[in-house]
C-alpha cells in the first residue's frame, strides 16, 4: 500500500538533488560522527549506511571510539570502524573516499583525532547536523538546529528525495532509535507535530517501539544502577536559590563501579525531577578531559551556558560541553558561571 502523508520540506530541494547526486556519482562513501557517539549519531549513520548499501555502494562507517553496549543491537553495528583502534586503517578510508558524509557534528574538532585526516582527504564533504554554528569545512551543509535529531534529516532526505518506500525495516528502526534517544523518549525537543508524523511512517515499516525502548532504556548493567545510587546520593549539589542541580563523577569515582561507556547515560536528567530544579549539569571526568552535559526546563538556555564556560552548544534545553584542565578547575568554572547566570535562572523559573 502506497502512504502521501506529506511533509513540510525542511531541506533544500536542491540540496537533496545535490546530495542524491552526490551519490550517485560515488563509489567509496565514508560516513562518520562525533566522538562518543550515542543514539542519534549511530542512527543517523546505520539507516544512511543501509540505504547506500542497498544502492550498492561501498560504504563505511568510521567513528573517533567506541560507543555503548546498549546500542549494539542495532543492525550493521558490529561492521562499524572504530578509528581509535586502527588509526592508520582509518586513515587510508578516509584518504580514498569519493564521499564523506558528517552526521551529527557541525565542526571537524568534534571527532578528536579523525578531524585532521577528514580535513586531509580531497572526497567531497556533506554535513548532515542538528547542532548551531557549522563550520566551513563541508561541500554541502544541511544544518537545522530546530530539527529534533540528525536521524530525523535522515528520514527527511530520503522522504524528500520520494524514497520513502524503499525504506527498509532495519532503516526505520535506526531512525526511531536516533529521534527517540536525542529526545529523552521524546520529552524534550520534541514539540514539533511532523515528529510525531514521522513516527507513524516509521511505525508502517513495522518497527516495535516498545521493543526498541526496552533494548535501549532497559538494557543496563547492575553496576551502573549501583553508580547512579552512589551519584545521586554522595555527588549531587542542590542549589535551591539557583534553581540548579550538579551531579558530578571523578575517574575514581568511576573506577569503583567497573565503569563502561554509556553507563552514566541519562544521569543528567535525574535532578529535573527534583521540584524547583530547572537547570542540570553533569560533570563526569573521562581520560584527557571533562565532559560535561546539560539539561533544562522551560526557558532557561543550557546551550548559551555550554557555550560560554565549556566550549559546547547544542539545544535550548539539551547541550554538551567539554573542558581540558583539572576535575577542580571544570567545577570551579561551573560555579563562576552560576554566578553570572543567576538572573537568568531567576527569570525562567518564572517564565510560562
Amino acid at each position: 500500500m502506497k502512504f502521501t502523508q506529506s511533509l513540510a520540506d525542511v531541506i533544500e530541494p536542491a540540496q537533496v538533488e545535490q546530495i542524491m547526486h552526490a551519490i550517485a556519482q560515488s563509489d567509496q562513501i565514508v560516513i562518520t560522527t562525533h566522538l562518543s557517539p550515542d543514539g542519534d549519531a549511530l542512527g543517523s549513520s546505520l539507516a544512511l549506511y543501509h540505504f547506500l548499501k542497498k544502492k550498492g555502494k561501498n560504504a563505511r562507517i568510521i567513528v573517533p571510539n567506541s560507543f555503548p553496549y546498549f546500542l549494539r543491537w542495532m543492525k550493521g553495528t558490529g561492521e562499524i570502524d572504530v578509528a581509535e583502534y586502527h588509526p592508520e586503517a582509518a586513515r587510508h578510508i578516509l584518504l580514498h573516499a569519493d564521499l564523506i558524509f558528517s552526521l551529527d557534528y557541525n565542526i571537524p574538532k568534534r571527532i578528536g583525532e579523525m578531524g585532521p585526516m577528514l580535513e586531509a582527504s580531497p572526497a567531497r564533504k556533506i554535513l548532515i547536523d542538528h547542532h548551531p554554528f557549522p563550520g566551513d569545512s563541508f561541500n554541502i551543509v544541511v544544518s537545522h538546529p530546530e530539527i529534533s535529531s540528525t536521524s530525523e534529516l535522515i528520514f527527511r532526505l530520503l522522504f524528500q528525495a520520494g524514497l520513502y518506500e524503499e525504506l527498509t525495516q532495519a532503516e526505520a528502526e535506526c531512525i526511531y532509535c536516533g529521534m527517540m534517544t536525542d529526545t529523552g523518549g521524546f520529552t524534550y525537543n520534541s514539540s514539533n507535530p511532523e515528529i510525531f508524523e514521522i513516527i507513524s511512517l516509521l511505525l508502517r515499516k513495522q518497527i516495535d517501539k516498545d521493543a526498541i525502548y526496552s533494548q535501549v532504556f532497559h538494557n543496563y548493567s547492575a553496576e551502573r544502577f549501583r553508580l547512579l545510587g552512589f551519584t545521586l546520593s554522595q555527588r549531587m549539589e542542590i542549589y535551591p536559590d539557583l534553581h540548579a542541580a550538579l551531579i558530578r563523577l571523578s575517574r575514581e569515582d568511576q573506577a569503583q563501579f567497573r565503569f563502561n561507556k554509556g553507563d552514566t547515560e541519562g544521569f543528567v536528567n535525574y535532578p529535573l525531577s527534583i521540584r524547583g530544579i530547572i537547570f542540570s549539569t553533569f560533570i563526569r571526568e573521562d581520560e584527557g578531559l571533562i565532559k560535561l552535559s546539560f539539561r533544562s526546563q522551560k526557558s532557561f538556555p543550557c546551550n548559551e551556558f555550554a557555550a560560554a564556560f565549556f566550549n559546547g552548544g547544542g539545544h535550548l534545553n539539551a547541550s554538551g560541553g567539554e573542558f581540558y584542565g583539572s576535575f577542580e578547575e571544570a567545577l570551579h568554572a561551573y560555579a563562576e558561571g552560576l554566578k553570572k547566570y543567576e538572573e537568568i535562572l531567576k527569570r525562567s523559573l518564572e517564565a510560562v
